[in-house]
């Protein structure tokens, strides 16, 4: 026989709105439902109620019993992140849950006792033999004490158990367990809580109790009522073809529900894809420092859940709604899953300095998309992996002062050109485990790249290979290097035609081709450069031919060589047909 166990908040408006301001616990507190003179209060606290106020009252009448009262509106925002604060403590002890609403929860926690049973209890059940009692069993929620065989019940630690952990995500909620929801909902009822029902003894249980707990429709509780039925334990003690015959299937589900046999089975609620906190707010909020205040209290509330849940935010979600219409909406995805309540709140922060809502602030939502944390190993032999939180501010606090698309790690895009590059998101691989011996070869150059790659001339000359068109270069030089030199030309004659300025932004200028000469021909390229190259080519390599791109507008079609100069440095060059000019695009160091 299934096992179901019912979570039960009472007062459930007002516990919700206590969750988001733990403060007022100790206050005399109303909830109050309406506006103007139809505002009556639903739930008070019990310093409140010592004063007289209770549900039904108007918010005048309450006002005149204590002046003081400190009435607070439902806030249906808090009631829904309460209930599923809720739903997520009893995912904990079962995957199988459903929502009933109202701070109301069943779960099946069929076979789950076995994970409460102790030893001590085993031996006491083994010498009792079969004289256990069958009355239900009932505890204090905060009560430790194990003074008879009832106390050791693996249920009822297991209900005990389940009360703790609502209480530690702030919920006041009762605990009941049967074999059926009408049963267990009955049992969390209960003043005296956590309440177990044991196996089979479901109509006992329900036979004192007054038909309202079925909660009948309003014409079948009239027909009941004329029957001179009281009880659940009258009507269950009728035919049950008699009572449909007269009632049809309302009247058959009561005399079921009356059996302690539930008319329709537990229905499961899907996994949430998200956590949800926020609120209304009493007063709107045009500061930055008490909004902060109040997430940082919302923030705290979805770490516990996440943490509940074994998960980490990888994503968070804030919608503002703003006085007097209007809303305001953010999203911020953070480096690294993280549940460090001061790294979201950082986040936070720099996003609203950056994007303000522009208006006063009057209720909140914030939703945290789950994700797995990243785990972080300490190691023996080497530096420790980056905290994952303290990685995230850093990033944030870079993205707040850079901008968008300006902060990661260089990553490699699948292309045959060297130079080609994209930024990705900032993830260094972790440190080895161990140490590594070094590898036992030769050195590697590393390249130093020119961005934007410089222009210049050269002197070629025809290539030994048997290849037509190939070449090799004989010597490099930028224009600022030959300036003097072509300035000089110009004074005595006609050298070449074109401007006679030198260019300072990056602008090419092409020029005729100079006679040529026993050596080969001779090409000038001419652009504003701060980098000097100059000098004759001691050793020559290419040329490599890359092509990229033959389908776009502006294909890529260079031809690369590594060159040595005499005087020392070695560079990568390269012909750019499209542009029909030489660059340097790198330096070997």
């Amino acid at each position: 026989m299934p096992r179901l166990a019912c979570f039960f908040v009472p007062m459930f408006p007002l516990a919700a709105r206590l969750r988001s301001e733990p403060d007022l616990r100790e206050q005399a507190v109303a909830i109050v439902e309406g506006n103007g003179n139809n505002a009556h209060v639903i739930a008070a606290t019990r310093r409140a109620r010592t004063k007289g106020i209770c549900a039904g009252l108007s918010l005048a009448q309450a006002r005149a019993l204590l002046p003081k009262l400190i009435a607070r509106g439902r806030d249906s925002e808090c009631e829904r992140t309460a209930q599923e604060a809720l739903l997520d403590v009893a995912e904990t002890f079962s995957p199988r849950l459903e929502d009933a609403g109202e701070g109301v929860v069943f779960f099946d926690v069929t076979g789950m006792e076995r994970h409460w049973v102790e030893e001590s209890a085993e031996g006491r059940a083994q010498s009792a033999g079969g004289t256990a009692d069958r009355r239900p069993q009932t505890a204090d929620a905060g009560s430790t004490t194990q003074d008879s065989g009832l106390r050791t019940s693996p249920e009822l630690r297991l209900a005990q158990s389940a009360i703790r952990a609502a209480e530690a995500v702030g919920l006041p909620a009762r605990c009941g367990i049967a074999g059926s929801k009408l049963a267990a909902r009955v049992a969390a009822e209960l003043p005296k809580s956590p309440t177990v029902v044991p196996s089979g003894d479901e109509p006992a249980f329900l036979a004192p109790l007054p038909l309202r707990r079925l909660s009948p429709e309003l014409e079948a509780a009239a027909i009941l009522d004329r029957w001179g039925l009281t009880s659940i334990g009258d009507l269950a003690r009728l035919p049950e073809s008699e009572v449909a015959s007269r009632l049809g299937e309302i009247g058959r589900e009561l005399h079921v529900a009356a059996r302690g046999i539930d008319p329709r089975p537990l229905i499961p609620r899907a996994l949430p894809p998200e956590f949800r906190e926020g609120m209304e707010l009493e007063w709107p909020l045009v500061a930055l420092e008490p909004f902060l205040f109040i997430a940082s209290a919302a923030l705290d509330r979805l770490s516990a859940r996440m943490e509940m849940q074994g998960f980490a935010c990888r994503r968070l979600e804030l919608s503002m709604t703003l006085e007097p219409d209007g809303y305001h909406a953010r999203a911020i995805d953070l480096p690294a899953p993280t549940r460090d309540v001061r790294t979201m709140l950082t986040l936070l922060r720099l996003e609203l300095e950056k994007n303000p809502p522009g208006a006063p602030v009057c209720g909140f939502s914030i939703v945290a998309h789950p994700d797995r944390p990243r785990r972080a190993q300490l190691s023996l032999f080497g530096p420790s992996a980056l905290a994952p939180e303290k990685l995230a501010t850093a990033i944030a606090r870079l993205v707040s002062l850079l901008g968008e698309g300006r902060v990661g790690m260089p990553v490699g895009v699948d292309g045959h050109l060297p130079d080609r590059f994209d930024i990705g998101s900032f993830s260094p691989p972790p440190p080895p485990d161990m140490k590594r011996a070094p590898r036992k070869s030769r050195g590697l150059l590393a390249v130093r790249v020119f961005r934007p790659p410089i222009p210049v001339e050269v002197m070629t000359r025809p290539s030994r290979t048997d290849e037509p068109g190939e070449v090799q270069i004989e010597s490099i030089r930028t224009v600022r290097a030959q300036s003097a030199e072509r300035r000089a030309r110009e004074a005595v004659g006609p050298g070449c035609a074109g401007p006679t300025d030198a260019a300072s932004s990056i602008e090419t200028r092409h020029y005729e081709p100079l006679e040529p000469t026993a050596r080969g021909q001779k090409t000038r390229v001419e652009v504003g450069a701060s980098t000097e190259i100059e000098g004759s080519v001691r050793l020559s390599s290419g040329p490599w031919r890359v092509e990229e791109g033959w389908w776009a507008d502006t294909p890529a079609d260079r031809d690369y060589w590594d060159i040595e100069l005499q005087r020392g440095g070695i560079y990568r060059v390269y012909r750019d047909e499209v542009r029909d000019g030489w660059f340097v695009d790198a330096r070997y160091d």
